[in-house]
């Protein structure tokens, strides 16, 4: 769980590169699965006064999963990062999802211990109750739709089962602490010992059932802005409006959501899109053309427009990048155990 304070650029762009590839490849085969000509015909007709406010629907996305950041900052001990600087942090870990498992993500424990002291370790705790957090609101937001469509049960109680497993056993303290006193035993698990000791203690308060039913709740409110995104997307290709396409576009973001994140793929690159078109040609019974058109449009409002953010924000972050100093430590900040 270490990574070093001094990450070179070049490093990071590595780690990208694949998955921005992929995220090209998969945007060409959307097109050509969609038939090109079909596909950039929904285009041209398509309603483009919407896709800003599916674009606002997104920041709105976006501002309050910043909030449980921030808040969640709070729980693991940092208490005087400036709200700014909080955000400058957050937005440019956005790029950092195109690695393969999102594990370039850990880069933003880095910054944190850079710029409060706190350790690494337990600022990538912060990482992993985002995303389990995360998990739990779009599992929430898909339940209507797992109950109409109950085909989506099993993959649907294969996650949620698994994310209460990691949320309950992490407040089982005398069970976590028996596992890292056994691995102290262990030779090449020794070294990772008091990494791993801190990621648990920042896992423990972020867990805990207050923390978690506010990161929860604002994650299913900021997930349904982007619901409601992609319903004003399929408004603009011309489907009719009303409740069961509302409940559908909810429910095919949010489980897409989930089936990105458990492959484990850069951004979920492939395996959001696939589950996206296929879901509303299986469900809705869009042709290809108009399924590929709206999984182009809602990705570019979404997935591509956070990254857009981000690479923006590594403009004015050089010192994230690592051309120039970090900010001194504020070793105030540094919780204990």
């Amino acid at each position: 769980m270490h990574a070093s304070a001094h990450t070179p650029p070049n490093a990071i762009l590595r780690r990208m590169i694949p998955g921005l590839m992929l995220g090209v490849l998969v945007l060409i085969g959307l097109a050509l699965l969609g038939d090109l000509n079909q596909v950039g015909a929904h285009l041209q007709s398509f309603n483009w006064a919407v896709f800003p406010l599916a674009l606002l629907l997104t920041l709105f996305n976006y501002t309050l999963r910043f909030f449980k950041w921030h808040y969640y900052l709070g729980q693991i001990g940092v208490h005087t990062l400036p709200l700014l600087e909080s955000a400058r942090l957050f937005v440019a870990g956005f790029p950092l999802a195109v690695t393969p498992g999102k594990v370039g993500e850990v880069l933003k424990g880095v910054w944190l211990e850079q710029r409060t002291g706190v350790p690494v370790a337990r600022g990538v705790s912060v990482v992993v109750a985002e995303r389990i957090s995360d998990g739990l609101a779009v599992l929430a937001l898909s339940t209507l739709g797992v109950i109409a469509y109950p085909r989506y049960w099993p993959a649907f109680a294969l996650v949620l089962g698994l994310l209460l497993i990691l949320v309950i056993g992490s407040q089982i303290r005398p069970a976590a602490y028996w596992a890292l006193g056994l691995g102290e035993r262990i030779p090449f698990i020794k070294r990772f010992i008091p990494a791993l000791r801190e990621f648990y203690e920042g896992s423990f308060m972020l867990f805990r059932p207050g923390a978690m039913l506010v990161g929860v709740g604002l994650g299913t409110i900021s997930w349904l802005g982007e619901g409601i995104g992609f319903y004003l997307i399929l408004l603009g290709l011309g489907l009719p409006p009303g409740l069961e396409l509302l409940g559908l576009a909810v429910f095919v973001l949010a489980f897409s959501t989930v089936v990105g994140a458990a492959s484990a793929l850069p951004g979920g690159l492939g395996a959001a899109e696939a589950s996206i078109a296929g879901m509303l040609a299986l469900l809705y019974g869009l042709d290809p053309a108009t399924a590929s058109a709206a999984t182009l449009l809602i990705r570019l409002a979404t997935f591509w427009f956070g990254i857009a953010l981000g690479l923006l924000t590594w403009l004015f972050s050089r010192d994230l990048l690592g051309f120039t100093p970090s900010p001194k430590r504020q070793h105030d900040d540094n919780p204990q155990s």
